[in-house]
C-alpha cells in the first residue's frame, strides 16, 4: 500500500482537475469502513448527519478508514456544530463536511471550527488520535494546511449568496446536493421525477456556483447515486465526487444477485423463486 499523502497535497491535487472519488458512510460499522477503505475509493465519508453512528462507533470507523488508507471525512449536523467538528477532528479526520450553508458569516464560523488559531477557534488538546503520527506540534502546526473543510451547498438562500460564501477564506470544496436543492428551489413541486436534475433552474444555479468556485480557486463536489453521469461531471469541472453511500452499495449489489437466482429458477424449471419487495422496488 503506498503512502497517504497529506491533505495539503490532496487538496492540490483536486485543484489541479485530478479526480478523487470516494463514498458516504451511513452504516455505524467500524467493519465495513476499514473494507471499503480497501476498495479503491480515494476517501470515505462518514455521514453523522443522516447515520446512527455515536462517538464512539465513529472513532472506530475512522481508525478503520485510516487502515485502509482512505482520506476520511465527516458530515457533521451543522456550521455551529462545534463539538461534533471538535471530536471528529481529534479522532483523526481528515475533513469535514458542513451541510445547510446559507450564509457567508455561516461559512466563516464553519470553517473558524475547522481551523486552529489565529485563523479559527478550535481548540487544542493532546495526546489525541489526530496527533499520534507527527505529535502535537508536528499536527498543530501543519493542521490548518491538512484539514479539508467542505461546505455544502443545497439550498436557494446558499446559490443566492454563492459569491460571497465562496470568497471566505479556509473553504476548500463547495458540495452541491442536488437533491436538497432541488427541493428548496421547489422543483420537485414543479416537475415530474426525475426532471428536476435536468432542469434550466438547477441548471442555472450549478453555473452560478461554477462561478463561484473558479473565482476563487476552490474546489467542485457533488453526491451522486452510481455512476451514470460522473463523465458529465468531470466534464464539468466536478473532481471530487461521491459514488452514493455503503447502504445503497449494498442494496444495488444484492439486488443484482437476487435478479441472477430469479431467473437461474425459472431457466431450470424449477418453482418459480420470486424475490420479496426490496427497497429498489
Amino acid at each position: 500500500m503506498s503512502e497517504a499523502i497529506s491533505g495539503a497535497e490532496f487538496k492540490k491535487q483536486l485543484r489541479e482537475g485530478r479526480p478523487k472519488l470516494g463514498l458516504f458512510l451511513n452504516a455505524h460499522s467500524p467493519t465495513v469502513a476499514e473494507q471499503l477503505a480497501h476498495s479503491g475509493y480515494d476517501w470515505l465519508l462518514v455521514d453523522t448527519q443522516h447515520g446512527p453512528m455515536g462517538y464512539e462507533s465513529l472513532s472506530g470507523m475512522l481508525a478503520g478508514i485510516a487502515n485502509g488508507g482512505a482520506k476520511s471525512l465527516v458530515r457533521v449536523g451543522g456550521y455551529s456544530d462545534r463539538p461534533s467538528i471538535q471530536q471528529a477532528l481529534d479522532m483523526g479526520a481528515d475533513g469535514i463536511l458542513i451541510p445547510y450553508i446559507n450564509t457567508a458569516e455561516e461559512a466563516r464560523q464553519a470553517v473558524s471550527c475547522c481551523r486552529y488559531p489565529t485563523a479559527g477557534t478550535r481548540s487544542v488538546y493532546f495526546p489525541q488520535r489526530s496527533m499520534n503520527r507527527d505529535g502535537l506540534l508536528g499536527y498543530a502546526g501543519a493542521a490548518n494546511a491538512n484539514v479539508i473543510v467542505a461546505l455544502q451547498v443545497e439550498t436557494a438562500d446558499c446559490i443566492k449568496n454563492i459569491d460571497a460564501i465562496a470568497a471566505v477564506p479556509g473553504v476548500d470544496i463547495l458540495f452541491l446536493g442536488q437533491n436538497d436543492l432541488c427541493m428548496s428551489m421547489g422543483l420537485y413541486e414543479k416537475y415530474k421525477f426525475p426532471d428536476m436534475y435536468t432542469s434550466p433552474e438547477l441548471g442555472d444555479a450549478t453555473e452560478k456556483l461554477k462561478a463561484a468556485a473558479r473565482k476563487n480557486n476552490v474546489i467542485l463536489g457533488l453526491f451522486l447515486f452510481g455512476t451514470a453521469r460522473v463523465g458529465e461531471f468531470l466534464d464539468k469541472g466536478f473532481p471530487f465526487i461521491s459514488i452514493g453511500n455503503d447502504l445503497h452499495h449494498i442494496l444495488t449489489q444484492a439486488t443484482t444477485y437476487v435478479k441472477d437466482v430469479e431467473a437461474v429458477s425459472k431457466e431450470k424449471g424449477h418453482a418459480p423463486w420470486a424475490r420479496r419487495a426490496t427497497a429498489l422496488m
